[in-house]
């Protein structure tokens, strides 16, 4: 009964004209029917004038709505007497602004279960005991206690043994993922049966679940293009209804008909079917580990005709490993490597992070520097111990040491240079990955009508040629800095252009490019917030995923916007000739705006999609003399 009074509540104004159509049926049981047309006719001119003022404010604002039929509607049927068409059409707009607000709440109920679900309290370790706080009090480095079936509040490493964790909410994977000791463990994941200790590794506000929170609340105030395309259809529908009910009183002479006709042509669906199918898609995305910011970039999706990739993080795995140091005469193995890693700490580019395991490795300690700078796809400049140690690209290293010269390396491998106080100390060589799942990803994208893609990368041409000949991308650009990969995409003339990258030096391209796509499981803040899609699940095939999601969802709304015009149209036609009574014509119109509602809601899918199978694409090796990365 609670529930009941509740919803009641909510659509008042439902509740209100079901309340006066229930009262003038007790007019008229009791003898008094002559009251019922005063009743119906004067409350429904009140809803069409409560209406109206908005219509007016609307007309002032210079957008002209389709509730301007509605209205009309609403007075016409009173003027020729259908004084119960008059409250049926009432109850239509009402009940469709009701139907219209529980299509949203249930087409954004995953967005909105992410919101919900943000984990609040944390159980620390301090001083020997456990003690509830609250998650954002939680500084990186303190351990905490995650009981079975808990939320992880933060980021952190699992300290005990092993466990499984449920990563759905985060990721849109529904199998538990298996963690073991040292094992990164994601905020907003969901403990398994046993209690374990993990160790913070950021704060609330800087944890993967809040930036993912921040990300939906501005997915979800969103609305797309095709939305106001819609409510431009407003106009011409508008006119031919009124010129269709104008002829059809002038041939017949009734102007009955004219409210016949028009009680057909109020235009819910046009209102309600895209905006609740575009909710729709964003929900299905973010089941499917994607957060998609706005509608109108899942309209953009569906016309992608250029894909743009980053490379390393992006098509290959991001965790390059090393493979070689070749330390020049005065130097050793260990040596270089220590102060390589040493400056490479301060550095966030990917690279570093294999510097540093490979260091760890090897039981290296490293040094503190006196300071330390980053620029950015270049290097890092750090001065340790009293030197200069300059880490990056060959041209940059070769700025600071004029006598550096290049090494060779084989196809795939990847080049750091170093040098120390001035003088040319040597190379590490690394060797980074193509992703599993990279060929397969193009082979789709080109399945679903991306016409071009294109490699950027701040990596040596030999290198770039390498993977993009392997993965068959059919332009390459490398050695590009964050500027050049801006221009570059502001050039492309197949548009739109899809932007693909991850790292913190992608973030200005993807910002600029029509459509921005983050891998956000391993990219920077920096990229996420450039981004218009943040992929949740370090797998390129989402990508395509999300392309596939735009084309459903704006072949959805399309479908349900011309399905409920074509309708209404051909009922109003009927309607013309006098066959459909305006009282049964309003109930069918309810049904219309009904099934519109129905077939948008298509767009959120039941399940979780599960990327295509593609065969491997034939794969040509290549010969790399320089290749380097940063």
């Amino acid at each position: 009964m609670t529930r009941i009074l509740h919803v009641a509540r909510r659509y008042w104004a439902v509740t209100l004209t079901v309340i006066v159509g229930l009262a003038g049926l007790v007019l008229w049981a009791a003898g008094a029917g002559a009251a019922v047309p005063w009743l119906f006719s004067v409350y429904a001119l009140a809803i069409a004038a409560w209406q109206g003022v908005g219509m007016v404010r609307d007309l002032l604002r210079g957008h002209w709505g389709l509730d301007v039929l509605a209205i009309t509607a609403i007075v016409a049927t009173v003027l020729v007497g259908e004084y119960i068409a008059a409250v049926v059409v009432v109850l239509m707009l009402t009940g469709g602004e009701a139907l219209e607000d529980y299509a949203n709440r249930r087409a954004k109920r995953e967005l909105d279960a992410l919101l919900t679900r943000a984990p609040q309290q944390a159980h620390v370790r301090r001083d020997g005991e456990i003690v509830d706080v609250p998650a954002d009090a939680v500084r990186p480095g303190e351990v905490l206690l995650i009981r079975p079936s808990e939320l992880v509040p933060v980021d952190a490493v699992l300290l005990s043994p092993e466990t499984t964790m449920d990563e759905s909410q985060i990721t849109g994977e529904s199998v538990p993922a298996e963690k073991r000791s040292g094992d990164p463990v994601l905020s907003g994941s969901v403990n398994g049966s046993s209690a374990v200790e993990v160790r913070a590794t950021a704060t609330a506000a800087d944890s993967q679940y809040q930036q993912i929170v921040a990300l939906v609340a501005e997915a979800s105030e969103s609305k797309a293009p095709v939305v106001r395309l819609a409510d431009r259809y407003a106009v011409p529908f508008t006119v031919f209804s009124l010129a269709l009910g104008g002829i059809a009183w002038w041939a017949s002479g009734d102007p009955v008909r004219f409210a016949e006709v028009l009680v057909l042509a109020t235009p819910c669906p046009l209102l309600i079917a895209a905006p609740v199918a575009f909710l729709g898609g964003m929900s299905r995305a973010a089941k499917n580990g994607l957060i998609v910011k706005s509608g109108g970039v899942l309209e953009l999706l569906a016309r992608v005709r250029t894909a743009v990739f980053d490379k390393t993080g992006t098509l290959t795995s991001g965790e390059p490993e090393l493979a070689e140091i070749r330390p020049e005469p005065g130097f050793d193995e260990r040596e270089l490597l220590r102060l390589v890693a040493s400056a490479e700490q301060y550095s966030s580019h990917v690279l570093a992070a294999a510097m540093l395991r490979a260091a760890a490795d090897r039981g290296l300690v490293l040094a503190e520097a006196d300071r330390a700078g980053e620029t950015a796809t270049n290097g890092v400049v750090a001065t340790i111990e009293g030197r200069e140690v300059v880490v990056g690209k060959f041209r940059f290293v070769a700025e600071h040491a004029p006598e550096a010269r290049r090494t060779e390396i084989a196809a795939g491998q990847l080049a750091v240079y170093v040098a120390v106080g001035g003088r040319y100390a040597g190379a590490v060589l690394a060797a980074d990955h193509v992703r599993p799942d990279a060929a397969a990803t193009l082979a789709e994208l080109r399945r679903l009508g991306v016409e071009e893609t294109m490699m950027l990368t701040g990596d040596a041409e030999a290198t770039a040629r390498h993977i993009a000949e392997e993965l068959g991308i059919t332009r390459v650009h490398a050695e590009c800095l964050p500027g050049d990969k801006v221009r570059d995409v502001q050039a492309v003339e197949r548009r739109p252009v899809m932007m693909v990258g991850d790292g913190v030096n992608d973030a200005p391209v993807l910002a600029a490019a029509d459509v921005g796509v983050a891998m956000g499981a391993k990219g920077t803040t920096a990229a996420s917030e450039s981004a218009n899609v943040v992929v949740l699940v370090d797998e390129i095939s989402r990508v395509a995923r999300a392309v596939r999601i735009g084309q459903d969802t704006v072949r959805i709304a399309l479908q349900s916007i011309w399905l409920g015009i074509l309708v209404s149209v051909g009922l109003m036609l009927v309607a013309a000739f006098g066959v459909i009574p305006a009282t049964l014509g309003a109930v069918l119109q309810e049904v219309v705006d009904l099934v519109a509602i129905l077939a948008a809601l298509r767009a959120i899918g039941g399940r979780l999609d599960r990327a295509k199978v593609v065969p491997g694409e034939p794969r040509a090796a290549a010969a790399a003399s320089e290749p380097e990365l940063r």
